[in-house]
């Protein structure tokens, strides 16, 4: 019997690390698994040109798209499913994933072909926008499930500076609780003894209207910031004390505000790519403002700026002149990862702009502080 550990191992490598198992063939199992992986892993063109084949054969391979769905399925624990799909799509740019239809009514919807949904839409026939609008409504549903909790939990009553009896970690008043205690000062041990703790009491009170105002980048890098802020949008939309614009841009502004309460059909009407005038959009968002010292005003881009940075950085001066809070958001996914242009950032927050990257929980937990003031 073949050690699974050394199994794994030849999987992983592919033909050249039949060493792995001295010798011994692979049980019919794991040689569809290897299979599976040689149909989408083979064709990588980087291993080629440093002398590393995965396929044994020469031959070219007869198994479909919908076949090696059907086999990863069968073979794979879901997790690997799902990363497998994501290769397919995302590094190897197999379309038919997401654009036959035998294939689509197959596929289990995940963040993944959501994105790839996006990207490829403008390609599909009715019949198969249909179909892959049931990937778009699932993901984005369960999207909608998580971060509506979170939105909730942010807005969820404000702190104000009124003591409480409640004693919970989370609302602890530490300044006005070092203050009072100052005089148990200990110089022996450099520590303070509490005798008398302040917390924070969390009331739902009346909220002044605020807008918030999305402006989000619909370049192809900014995919999954898009399909965020469409969720945030609609998570936001209807709370007290908010409301709510979505704008998106290229070279063009396109107001989805009118949508902005169902995300799916929001997605649907995005057009990935294209050039980037963010300046445009700024000047767009700044003519919605209807009080500056009650507006929000969200930038989400990677900052590579298209048009005019000057105008740009004019805006977003002009805005925090006004009182208005201006957040560059160069991420706003649940890994906020950026990848922008630093300089142009570095401008905006010298004009006075918040500049960084967040997931949608903190965003929410952002507008919440400001709205709840």
């Amino acid at each position: 019997m073949t050690d699974p550990t050394l199994e794994r191992w030849r999987l992983l490598l592919g033909e050249p690390g039949g060493a792995c198992l001295g010798g011994l063939e692979l049980d019919a199992e794991a040689a569809a698994r290897d299979a599976a992986l040689d149909w989408l892993y083979g064709r990588d063109e980087d291993q080629r040109r440093r002398g590393v084949r995965r396929q044994g054969g020469t031959g070219e391979s007869t198994l479909t798209t919908f076949d090696w769905l059907d086999d990863i399925t069968r073979l794979f624990p879901k997790e690997t499913v799902e990363r497998l799909q994501r290769d397919a799509i995302e590094r190897y740019e197999i379309d038919d994933v997401v654009t036959d239809p035998a294939v689509l009514a197959r596929v289990e919807p995940n963040p993944a072909l959501l994105k790839a949904v996006l990207r490829t839409k403008h390609l599909m026939n009715p019949q198969v926008l249909r179909l892959a609008r049931r990937i778009v409504e699932q993901v984005v549903r369960e999207l909608m499930d998580k971060l509506a909790t979170e939105v909730r939990s942010a807005f969820t009553g404000t702190k104000v500076r009124r003591s409480s009896r409640m004693r919970l970690a989370r609302n602890f008043d530490m300044v006005r609780t070092l203050r009072a205690n100052l005089g148990r000062y200990q110089p022996g041990t450099g520590k303070v003894v509490i005798e008398t703790p302040y917390f924070f009491s969390r009331t739902r009170r009346h909220l002044e209207q605020w807008q918030v105002i999305l402006l989000v980048d619909q370049s192809g890098s900014m995919v999954e910031s898009v399909i965020h802020s469409a969720v945030t949008a609609a998570c936001l939309w209807g709370l007290p004390g908010v409301r709510t614009h979505l704008v998106a841009f290229d070279t063009e502004v396109v107001d989805l505000t009118s949508d902005v309460d169902d995300p799916v059909e929001l997605l649907m009407k995005v057009q990935l790519g294209g050039g980037t005038d963010i300046a445009r959009a700024a000047a767009y968002g700044a003519g919605l403002v209807d009080q500056p010292r009650r507006a929000i005003v969200v930038l989400i881009s990677d900052f590579y700026e298209g048009g005019d940075p000057h105008r740009l950085v004019r805006v977003v001066r002009d805005l925090v002149a006004q009182g208005s809070k201006v957040l560059g958001l160069a991420a706003l996914d649940e890994q906020a990862n950026p990848a922008f242009d630093r300089e142009l950032a570095q401008r905006l927050a010298d004009a006075g702009a918040y500049v960084g990257a967040m997931t949608p929980g903190e965003l929410a937990s952002f507008v919440a502080e400001h709205v709840g003031r």
